[in-house]
């Protein structure tokens, strides 16, 4: 009498029915690329995991509890993603825990906020390159930097607007 293997256990697979383990391999793979590209990394985690929920609403909790981190990283991580205009906190009424929410535009304003950023970022180059002088090569390389995002404080209105058209076509109404 032979004996078959058994069969392997199955993916765990979610209601939706995606496989979990896919999910959290993407999830880690697109928080490694915004790492690589500078972001710290619990907020690159917390933030990719924000994506995939389909409600792009989770609980504290739920998020230490997906990503097998403490309370305290995902405290830290989102207080990180709150300021840069990522997350926002709501709160149900009744409720007790503060649940962090992705909005599906959030890339458009993050960017769209950052012009007061850029704007002071321009002053204060200007200051140094003033502090420097015009005619040094430091100097210069403030006064190039500062123009340079007096630039992408011109131009990002057009850009965002060229955005919301091809989102919502030229005729449609934004929001």
């Amino acid at each position: 009498m032979s004996e078959t293997a058994p069969d392997p256990a199955p993916e765990p697979v979610d209601a939706t029915g995606r496989d979990e383990q896919e999910v959290a391999r993407f999830v880690e793979r697109f928080a490694l690329n915004l790492t690589e590209a500078g972001f710290p990394r619990m907020p690159a985690r917390v933030f990719a995991r924000m994506l995939v929920d389909d409600d792009g609403s989770c609980t504290a909790a739920e998020l230490a509890s997906s990503l097998r981190v403490s309370a305290a990283a995902v405290s830290g991580a989102v207080r990180y993603l709150i300021r840069v205009g990522l997350l926002s906190r709501e709160r149900e009424p009744g409720k007790r825990h503060d649940h962090y929410q992705v909005r599906d535009d959030m890339w458009y304003e993050a960017f769209a906020q950052r012009d007061d950023q850029f704007l002071q970022w321009e002053d204060t180059l200007r200051a140094g390159t003033d502090t420097l002088g015009p005619d040094t090569r430091a100097g210069a390389r403030l006064d190039e930097t500062r123009r340079f995002f007096e630039f992408l404080r011109a131009e990002l209105p057009r850009i965002m607007t060229k955005w919301r058209q091809q989102k919502y076509g030229d005729n449609a109404h934004y929001g």
